[in-house]
């Protein structure tokens, strides 16, 4: 997409919307934040290469909307933890580019860091995040949420920070 064509005021909103999804992935707000998915949403992060079919290959995260909802109730239930004690998560997100316009829907992609703190160590991570969002109504739902981690190469001791 040449600079010339990009909708700003489409992406401006698009950058709010998913300013909101990592503020609510850092307040583990999940029932708040699984409510911003599509029905037929999906969200994958790759073991190491974005070339791969999640399909196929082993993933990190590949969940479809029944899983992701699956996932937020083991949280919410207090039988599964993602960390105890609950670690403390900042995600800045930056760079946002209007990649596609199709219809109702926009790719949208822009890097992250995330900084993770436990009780014992302090970590950060950082990703190349794509994100296909579906207009509703006057706002957005998630209809796909990529993430490809710099250094997913490395042990992952805690998925916390992805949700």
């Amino acid at each position: 997409m040449s600079l010339a064509n990009i909708n700003y005021s489409l992406l401006r909103e698009a950058e709010q919307f998913l300013f909101v999804e990592a503020r609510l992935a850092d307040e583990n707000r999940y029932e708040d934040w699984e409510s911003l998915w599509a029905d037929d949403g999906v969200y994958w992060v790759p073991a190491e290469n974005a070339e791969i079919d999640p399909e196929k290959e082993m993933s990190i995260i590949y969940d479809n909307r029944s899983r992701i909802s699956v996932r937020i109730r083991q949280f919410l239930s207090g039988k599964r933890y993602a960390a105890d004690p609950e670690i403390k998560v900042r995600r800045v997100v930056s760079n946002f580019e209007l990649l596609e316009e199709d219809g109702d829907e926009v790719l949208v992609g822009c890097n992250a860091i995330y900084f993770v703190s436990t009780e014992s160590d302090d970590e950060v991570w950082g990703s190349r995040n794509e994100f296909r969002l579906r207009q509703v109504g006057d706002g957005f739902e998630l209809a796909r949420k990529n993430v490809f981690l710099v250094n997913a190469h490395k042990a992952l001791p805690n998925l916390a920070f992805l949700i």
